[in-house]
């Protein structure tokens, strides 16, 4: 068993362009298919966590670190296996939620109103996760719910840091690709992580980013990748992806998240106010 450990552990040590043999050979990968039957609501979740820090929780050895993926406009939860499994590499149990159906209206924008009207949108999606994390306890007890990382691209990373307001008792770190409506939380316990786009099609909403003198107080990361806003997902070119596995990879390192410490706030990790 220690050999089988050891081999697992070198794989998440290699570079991230070998990340898919983390993923097919130590991550597992399951979907599970929920129903909230209060809100007569189905929920499709992916779970991807490593086979070895599995086995450790379910001996009561080790307890998982908890991220929760929400996808973007139009772009399928599964479609995020870039991140997800980044974060299994690095001990995580990873949830990608479907925040939307088929069935639900289509995402408007609303001049003049707050967050462009999409508030019932963040309202029904926070359900989801809150809904998600009750189902989750009760699969695998031993996996942190005190401090959970919230993961999303576009609109699924303006409902994980409208969830980061609304629950930050439970939320330590915010990671969001190019959302653009929600304001970010200015927090000493909570760490963030933001990669930005430049695309002229999808603008960042006024007030939306901190300032450089907020962000460098709070220790927040903000990541200029000159990437397109749609390519932030599996559907992007491998030179996008790469470059932010590594830079989350980095993050997750150096905000001790596989021995759950508190997120260090105090330096961020990169800063470029000239960029905003």
């Amino acid at each position: 068993m220690k050999r089988v450990f050891a081999v697992l552990a070198f794989f998440c040590v290699l570079g991230v362009g070998q990340y898919f043999v983390v993923s097919r050979f130590a991550i597992r990968h399951e979907v599970l298919t929920l129903f909230d039957a209060a809100r007569q609501r189905p929920i499709a979740v992916e779970i991807a966590v490593r086979r070895d820090y599995e086995t450790k929780a379910n001996l009561g050895l080790w307890k998982l670190p908890l991220a929760i993926i929400s996808n973007g406009n139009t772009v399928k939860a599964t479609e995020y296996s870039f991140l997800a499994n980044v974060l299994a590499a690095r001990g995580y149990l990873v949830a990608s939620i479907q925040q939307d159906l088929p069935s639900d209206p289509p995402l408007m924008t609303k001049a003049g109103q707050q967050y462009v009207g999409r508030r019932d949108v963040y309202i029904r999606c926070e359900a989801n996760i809150l809904f998600t994390l009750g189902e989750l306890k009760r699969r695998q007890e031993n996996a942190d719910y005190d401090h959970v990382t919230l993961v999303g691209h576009s609109n699924g990373g303006d409902v994980s840091m409208y969830v980061a307001h609304q629950h930050p008792e439970l939320v330590s770190k915010v990671i969001t690709l190019d959302n653009l409506r929600v304001p970010f939380v200015l927090s000493d316990n909570m760490k963030i992580l933001s990669f930005r786009s430049k695309d002229p099609r999808f603008v960042t909403d006024p007030g939306v980013l901190p300032t450089p003198e907020e962000a460098k107080a709070r220790g927040i990361d903000i990541i200029h990748t000159g990437a397109q806003h749609t390519e932030m997902s599996d559907r992007g070119p491998d030179a996008v992806k790469e470059k932010i596995q590594a830079t989350l990879d980095r993050f997750l390192r150096d905000s001790a998240s596989s021995a759950l410490a508190p997120a260090d706030t105090r330096s961020p990790m990169i800063m470029n106010p000239g960029d905003y």
